[in-house]
């Protein structure tokens, strides 16, 4: 089991203005630790999600192939977050719709936080129209 999760940042504010846009609405809970950010989800429904500045004090940078994975209970929760995290400060990377090399049930948008970290919405509603219906 993942217990957290743990991405750089070297602007706080930044990074809480735009997973602030989106995550309590997944319903996490965002505390400050000593400058840096953890997002706590309610009850026991995943890992934790901190934002720190490297622990070696040198810049933080991205992962090539890395990215974080965040569940949206239908696709119009999808479309709304994706846009709610646009407007504080994200970038976009593949706007929210079905992906011809996922399940017909996958509907998923891409951003890039203001560091350059990437990040996925997704939902996999199957009681929604799926890709092929």
């Amino acid at each position: 089991m993942i217990a957290y999760i743990t991405i750089g940042a070297d602007d706080m504010d930044a990074a809480g203005r735009f997973y602030g846009a989106f995550l309590p609405a997944l319903g996490y809970t965002v505390e400050e630790y000593h400058g840096d950010l953890s997002f706590i989800p309610l009850g026991d429904t995943g890992p934790d999600f901190y934002i720190k500045r490297p622990f070696n004090s040198a810049p933080a940078s991205v992962g090539n192939g890395t990215m974080v994975a965040f569940q949206a209970q239908t696709q119009a929760d999808v479309r709304t977050l994706h846009a709610a995290a646009l407007a504080a400060g994200g970038t976009d990377d593949g706007a929210p719709g079905f992906r011809d090399d996922y399940s017909a049930d996958f509907y998923v948008g891409y951003l890039r936080d203001p560091q350059g970290n990437k990040v996925a919405l997704f939902s996999a509603n199957p009681d929604e129209p799926g890709r092929d219906g």
